[in-house]
């Protein structure tokens, strides 16, 4: 090289990469960058929504009267029985990369309803148990369709690398959420967080049209290493054909007692939401709905 001129190719090599610097927390190989990134922000908005929406629907339970609440758990409880046969046979008929973007958007719709149900005053006596029992369903929902898809976008091997990263997204957005709604509930109210969390949950349908895309450019099953299996046993969204997933409306009843580790898992739950259930006792401060109670309701539990 002659003297006095510079090595261009040492100005960029020196900058530091996205992909070496997420390899210095996650074992993240080339091409995954994107995916995990987007993965990533995926769980965060989807999150960061959730815990928006929380200290709402609690700031409802109290409102509906904490004597009904027993009622309004056995209310969420008839929901959820009645809702995931429904989303089972959706399942069933659509592809995985058609159905995710529309049960998003199913709540996106349902955010917005009560945003302007709340703007109008609608009854509180009706309006409390039904946000209260549609919060639920929605964190059931939304959550169990993150794990199912990142489980089809990823194989094993990287479900084992890859998800403990995507999970802290998951763990920030879950932080930030409690927080802003702790900073601007008393700025703007209950009512108007509803349209941010729809803002958030906007975003996390972004990041599945993306992942969809990548998976169909990067051809994740064709691409895999010989003998690599995806993390879960039905195609994902990088199929070729786009089939529709398949099974029945109970097709998940039966996995679950087919597998004793399943079954484990459905044991706990049950055992964890009776002993919360029964320890919680929630009293009334005898005022109505309060921005200021939401806030203390609005720290991560």
């Amino acid at each position: 090289m002659r003297p006095g001129v510079k090595d261009k190719r040492g100005e960029s090599g020196n900058r530091p990469r996205p992909r070496n610097l997420l390899a210095r927390i996650v074992n993240v190989e080339e091409g995954e960058v994107r995916a995990l990134l987007l993965s990533f922000a995926y769980f965060f908005c989807l999150l960061c929504s959730y815990y928006i929406l929380r200290p709402v629907r609690e700031e409802m339970g109290i409102a509906g009267g904490v004597r009904n609440l027993q009622w309004v758990f056995a209310g969420t409880f008839l929901a959820m029985l009645a809702a995931a046969p429904i989303f089972g046979a959706a399942v069933a008929r659509f592809p995985r990369k058609r159905l995710l973007p529309l049960v998003y958007y199913f709540f996106i719709a349902h955010i917005v309803i009560f945003y302007l149900l709340f703007l109008a005053n609608a009854d509180t006596a009706y309006m409390a148990p039904a946000f209260f029992i549609w919060v639920s369903v929605f964190n059931l929902f939304v959550v169990s369709v993150f794990w199912s898809f990142m489980a089809d976008l990823f194989t094993n091997d990287q479900a084992r690398r890859l998800f403990g990263f995507i999970a802290a997204g998951g763990s920030a957005g879950a932080v930030v959420g409690s927080s802003v709604t702790a900073l601007l509930v008393l700025r703007i109210g209950l009512t108007h967080l509803l349209p941010l969390s729809a803002l958030l949950l906007g975003g996390a349908v972004v990041c599945i049209h993306r992942l969809s895309r990548w998976a169909d450019r990067t051809g994740r099953a064709d691409s895999a290493p010989p003998g690599a299996e995806s993390a879960s046993a039905e195609p994902g969204p990088g199929s070729p054909d786009g089939a529709a997933i398949g099974g029945g409306i109970l097709a998940g009843v039966q996995l679950v007692f087919r597998s004793p580790y399943l079954l484990g898992i459905c044991l706990y739950i049950l055992l964890f939401t009776t002993r919360f259930f029964i320890s919680s006792r929630p009293t009334s401060c005898g005022t109505p709905l309060t921005t200021r109670r939401s806030g203390r309701l609005s720290s991560p539990r």
